[in-house]
């Protein structure tokens, strides 16, 4: 089982807690997991990744083990801890803005 961890404004929009656990078939990696999120939660659909490119949204990041994922490769493994259920993947919504 994977953990995700969601922001404040998915959970609220999927009516879930802070974490949800999905069933990823191998290989595990960001795309899998958001497919299986999307899939369990048709309303988040478009909110972590565009529709049609399938690309991360501008202001959501991803974040493993205290690693910053959101440039890395959507087919890439996710780590091991990841895998194994003992680290979250986390769904974060960056922050944008200036003085």
């Amino acid at each position: 089982m994977i953990r995700v961890v969601l922001p404040y404004h998915l959970r609220n929009l999927a009516q879930v807690s802070a974490e949800v656990t999905l069933e990823v078939a191998p290989p595990v990696t960001q795309r899998t997991v958001l497919d299986a999120l999307e899939a369990r939660y048709p309303v988040l659909r478009g909110t972590v990744r565009d529709t049609q490119t399938q690309q991360r949204r501008r202001f959501v990041r991803f974040f493993a083990c205290e690693e910053d994922l959101s440039l890395d490769s959507p087919d890439e493994l996710l780590p091991d801890a990841v895998v194994a259920g003992v680290e979250p993947f986390f769904v974060i919504g960056a922050m944008a803005g200036g003085a």
